[in-house]
């Protein structure tokens, strides 16, 4: 899934921490202003209603209306919100109309839309209610509608603060992402140019020292500790095939010495079959260590354009005395010319491993396919026979690997393990299908 990408969760999480920062900054912003409006305008009612109750308790009633008269036409009390109103809510002083029915006797600090009068527009004000002896009602307050004005303007404002903070944390966490990529790219490709063959390629210093400096020369110490291993495996490999083929020459050369002396019979024919074995133990040797070589990613220096039509023509006409004498018969299924760079000499051996393998294992015709795939081609073996069980496809392809058809031959288990490795030194794979009937091996080589 996508969410499993580390890049992106990272991205995301960059996207909502910047998001809900914003979100909580603009939010306690509006919180903080809103509440310091309330408290100016709360106080401003409380100091109207305690200087209109000290009136009140001075002159009663009649002073207080006059108090409260006296006030609202005074200009440096233009915001204040003053009512005295009788038992039943009717007006008996004061700038506003009727008692506000949602407005109880003893409420604090409650918000009402109300005109005032000799004022065309309802406004908000936040008011205080107070009962006096005797059922009349007192109502003081401020008038907010700017303050409440000016807050709505906030909110709006913070709203498009918001979707605006949205866009940039969306930036910064798309940047935030293409710097870690941008980071690693390097050694990915380092790494993959190291899979391919190139072992002498390396993650570039950066001189940051920080975690992405310190994961490139890791992998290069890495690197440089693999490329030692792979000289020394060499070496080993080299030294190996000499030791033992020198040897098994030189065996086989007896063997042949010593038929030459003996007559037929017996000691002739056990002469011919140890020399067989001799030939089929330096061919196993030798394959075993163009296994190892392959697989090490040893020879793509050895690599060179090759037009592989002719290639597979080549082969075919190679091994078609050996299969008419079968009494089977081969065909080419290929374009008229596909150059790709490749280890000449080692595909020429894997396709002859399954030509061989076709021969022993298979029935009916064989074909020796050729496609192109992508930048880089695929070469196919088909023949008619019984061909591979699916369960049984991997063990095939395992070293040393030995089907039951194969028990009682010559084979050693080791002609798809190189079809295999040299697949894999082009880059590609192997893969074993049917070819309706029979065994269909395809190697895809992939592009240099």
């Amino acid at each position: 899934m996508i969410w499993r990408s580390t890049t992106l969760r990272f991205a995301a999480l960059v996207f909502l921490a910047q998001v809900v920062a914003a979100a909580v900054l603009l939010a306690g912003l509006g919180a903080v202003l809103r509440g310091r409006s309330d408290a100016e305008a709360a106080a401003a009612a409380e100091t109207v209603r305690s200087d209109l109750l000290a009136t009140h308790a001075q002159g009663g009633l009649p002073a207080l209306a006059r108090a409260i008269e006296f006030r609202r036409t005074q200009a440096m009390t233009g915001g204040e919100v003053m009512l005295l109103a009788a038992a039943d809510g009717s007006r008996l002083a004061g700038n506003v109309g009727d008692w506000p029915p949602s407005v109880a006797p003893g409420a604090d600090d409650v918000d009402v839309t109300l005109y005032r009068l000799g004022h065309v527009e309802a406004e908000t004000m936040l008011v205080r209610a107070t009962a006096l002896p005797g059922g009349a009602r007192l109502l003081t307050g401020m008038v907010v509608e700017g303050e409440r004005n000016l807050l709505s303007l906030l909110e709006r404002a913070s709203l498009a603060a918001l979707a605006l903070a949205l866009v940039f944390a969306a930036l910064a966490a798309w940047l935030s992402a293409r710097v870690i990529t941008g980071r690693l790219e390097g050694t990915v490709e380092t790494l993959r140019h190291v899979r391919g063959g190139s072992l002498a390629e390396r993650v570039a210093p950066d001189g940051s020292g920080d975690a992405f400096a310190m994961l490139g020369e890791e992998v290069n110490r890495t690197l440089d500790r693999v490329a030692a291993l792979i000289g020394e495996l060499k070496i080993a490999t080299d030294g190996l095939a000499h030791d033992l083929r020198s040897p098994l020459t030189r065996l086989r050369v007896a063997l042949e010495r010593a038929g030459a002396e003996v007559g037929h019979g017996p000691a002739r024919d056990a002469i011919e079959r140890a020399e067989g074995e001799g030939e089929r133990l330096l061919a196993l040797v030798e394959t075993a260590l163009a296994i190892s070589r392959a697989e090490a990613g040893l020879g793509r220096d050895h690599f060179a354009p090759v037009d592989l039509s002719a290639m597979v023509e080549d082969i075919a006409d190679l091994y078609a005395p050996v299969v008419e004498e079968a009494g089977r018969s081969i065909r080419v299924e290929a374009p008229a010319a596909l150059i790709r760079p490749i280890h000449r000499q080692l595909l020429d051996q894997a396709i002859g491993n399954l030509i061989d393998n076709a021969l022993k294992y298979g029935a009916g015709t064989i074909t020796l396919g050729l496609t192109i795939w992508g930048e880089g081609a695929v070469v196919t073996v088909a023949d008619e026979g019984t061909g591979i069980a699916p369960d049984q496809r991997g063990e095939a392809l395992r070293r040393f690997g030995r089907l039951d058809p194969a028990r009682g031959g010559n084979g050693a288990g080791l002609g798809l393990a190189l079809v295999q490795a040299v697949a894999h030194l082009h880059g590609g794979e192997v893969e074993l299908g049917d070819a309706g009937p029979g065994l269909a091996v395809s190697i895809r080589l992939a592009a240099a």
